[in-house]
């Protein structure tokens, strides 16, 4: 039986659901139409981008859409148009996914869960680390390294404000330029390397990328950006923006629907958005 034998036809009872971004791409309408096609859910997902915010967030309540998948550059900008956050987007103060429940928009986020899971999963033990960025994906990130045991590190943004709020908030240290040592982990959470004006760009030094373990990329679109590539052409441990996007879209589309997929489906639909490096490396 083909996928399109088991979704519902789109009709005037199929759920919408969609994400808001500064610069939109497939990959997440790919994963969660891949899924709903896969377990015959009465969904569609669209991706977007707005120019205004508030009556974007206003559609949501008036269509009922259900959920809402939110990206740079609204993931703060976003808490004052919405009801409620749940624990960890209060404590990071930063969304990335709405819930709309009978148009009541509840801000949660995955990315926070995501990443957790990756450094237990794939750092044997908390080492110092660089993480560039400070944002709200930044916060995301540094709040889960600090709640999985890395207490050594330095958060790099030229924004100082910015930079040493996260910092002092999840107790690491700021600088504002790229100090001339390296770390074990580098974390990029910068749009350095993202599709558009700074895809070229490197993240850190290659000297720095040469003297790491671990290099972590945030950034998905693309999955294999030059931090990336230049991180596995000196054979140290990868983990890409690809992993991370997967797994909070995995949370994501259990807030959806309410439905868990199986580790099957998840690896076919990441597989499907993503390609075959980066489900191969979900089911490891």
């Amino acid at each position: 039986m083909g996928y399109e034998d088991m979704k519902p036809p789109i009709g005037r009872d199929t759920r919408l659901c969609m994400s808001l971004s500064g610069r939109p791409g497939n990959a997440g309408s790919r994963f969660h139409n891949c899924l709903y096609e896969i377990l015959g859910l009465d969904y569609v997902y669209k991706s977007f981008s707005t120019q205004d915010l508030a009556a974007a967030i206003g559609g949501i309540r008036a269509l009922n859409v259900r959920g809402c998948a939110i990206s740079m550059p609204f993931k703060e900008a976003v808490i004052p148009l919405i009801d409620d956050l749940e624990s960890s987007a209060r404590a990071i103060d930063s969304v990335n996914t709405i819930v709309n429940d009978d148009g009541r928009l509840t801000g949660y986020n995955t990315d926070y869960v995501a990443v957790r899971q990756l450094l237990e999963k794939r750092i044997e033990k908390p080492v110092p680390f660089l993480l560039r960025g400070s944002g709200g994906m930044a916060k995301a990130v540094a709040a889960a390294l600090r709640d999985a045991g890395f207490a050594n590190g330095t958060i790099i943004a030229r924004n100082k404000m910015a930079g040493q709020a996260i910092a002092d908030q999840y107790g690491f240290c700021w600088q504002a330029d790229l100090p001339p040592d390296s770390a074990p982990l580098l974390i990029n959470v910068t749009p350095l390397g993202m599709e558009g004006k700074d895809r070229d760009a490197l993240a850190f030094r290659a000297e720095q990328i040469a003297a790491c373990s671990t290099a972590f990329d945030v950034v998905a679109q693309p999955v294999d950006t030059p931090f990336v590539r230049a991180a596995r052409a000196a054979r140290k441990s990868v983990i890409s923006g690809g992993e991370v996007i997967v797994l909070q879209a995995v949370e994501q589309f259990i807030l959806y629907t309410g439905v868990s997929p199986g580790a099957d489906d998840i690896y076919e639909a990441a597989r499907y958005a993503h390609g075959a490096d980066v489900a191969a490396r979900i089911a490891d």
